[in-house]
């Protein structure tokens, strides 16, 4: 008799998309995280905390949600701020095009959507730095309106319960999370199943490590069932990080006030103030580059380098070598929308970024320094 086969493995099959939602569900009315955004029905409050959380961690933003809101409790109050006092409230969060097109948006909102944060998809997703994904999170949170979201920890999670293989930043992946996120999507309490959704992926489905013994989803999680969570989602090509040198001059005028200019209107750090300050070419000697940015050559007598600071934006690193006029300068009466002296205690004012402010306190250190004879400002 001829020995019997062995049986075949049987094939995983992916999840039923309506069996997500009651355990996930459950899962973050036990466990889900409590943030001041959360249980409120203000799409104004709702749709400032999805903007501050675009490519910024829950817990930096908890540093400055409450404070935002309290210098523009309303969504008028923003709309007639000026621009430079968005930009100090949102100071140290990074990624300023998105305060520009916050207080952008809310200009509109005043004068097209009659003072309201719209509620017809079509038309929020027109506005300034609001696209699928921040349509879905504020509509579905305030209104409780059925719409999906697509964000990095929503797609490692359904990239592992579903086994999907490809890269998410292709157009066919993206098509295909979208389609099993309004798949999975419940007609009741949308708006808490997206939190869940982002919950699960911020808290328990982790890029490495994943909890998989604690997930509410680990039954159902093709991932889990085959063993290797971690393969998911396939990566994304990385982008090079682009090294820059340059140099900066602290210098204040005879009543203590240092001069600060503008960035270009577009690209890094677009319209944000900054101590002056040069790219060098590879091989410059930041010393001599320096002294191309003293308001006058007269003015100054000797320059000196105060330190170095290192900043990483997303995809560029920069050196930064700092330099300090060794004398004061009198006050230029050319100050307008460009250039600027500005004295430290006014500072809060202007919406300086972190970089700026990395070397603007090399600068104040010595100033320190000074007016403590005999301390070293090292």
């Amino acid at each position: 008799m001829a020995p019997s086969q062995a049986e075949p493995t049987p094939v995983e099959t992916a999840p039923a998309t309506e069996t997500i939602a009651a355990p996930l569900l459950a899962w973050y009315a036990q466990a889900g995280r409590t943030l001041p955004w959360r249980d409120i029905d203000d799409p104004y409050r709702i749709w400032v905390s999805e903007i501050m959380l675009q490519q910024t961690r829950v817990d930096t933003v908890l540093n400055y949600y409450d404070r935002f809101l309290e210098q523009f409790p309303t969504l008028s109050a923003l709309a007639e701020a000026t621009e430079d006092q968005v930009l100090a409230a949102w100071a140290g969060l990074g990624f300023y095009r998105r305060a520009r097109n916050l207080h952008r948006a809310a200009k509109t909102m005043i004068s097209e959507h009659q003072g309201q944060v719209p509620s017809d998809p079509e038309a929020l997703q027109t506005l300034p730095g609001i696209g699928r994904y921040t349509v879905g999170a504020i509509l579905s949170s305030a209104h409780n309106a059925r719409l999906p979201i697509v964000d990095g920890n929503v797609i490692r999670v359904l990239s592992r319960v579903f086994h999907l293989a490809g890269d998410p930043s292709r157009s066919a992946m993206q098509k295909e999370l979208w389609r099993l996120a309004e798949a999975i999507l419940p007609g009741d309490r949308p708006g808490d199943f997206n939190q869940a959704l982002m919950d699960l992926g911020a808290t328990v489905c982790h890029p490495v490590n994943p909890r998989c013994d604690t997930c509410p989803l680990q039954s159902l999680c093709l991932a889990n069932k085959l063993g290797d969570p971690e393969d998911f989602p396939h990566p994304t090509r990385k982008t090079k990080v682009v090294f820059q040198q340059r140099a900066a001059l602290y210098i204040r005028d005879r009543d203590g006030r240092m001069l600060l200019t503008r960035r270009p209107d577009a690209g890094l750090l677009a319209s944000m103030w900054e101590l002056p300050a040069v790219d060098l070419q590879d091989g410059e000697d930041p010393a001599a580059a320096v002294t191309t940015l003293l308001p006058s050559a007269k003015r100054a007598r000797k320059i000196e380098p105060i330190g170095t600071v290192e900043h990483r934006f997303s995809h560029r690193h920069w050196t930064v070598h700092v330099f300090a006029a060794e004398n004061p300068v009198a006050s230029s009466p050319l100050d307008n929308d460009q250039r600027r002296w500005v004295h430290p205690d006014d500072l809060h004012e202007i919406g300086l970024p972190t970089a700026t402010w990395k070397a603007v306190r090399l600068g104040l250190k010595l100033l320190d320094a000074e007016q403590r004879p005999g301390e070293s400002p090292g």
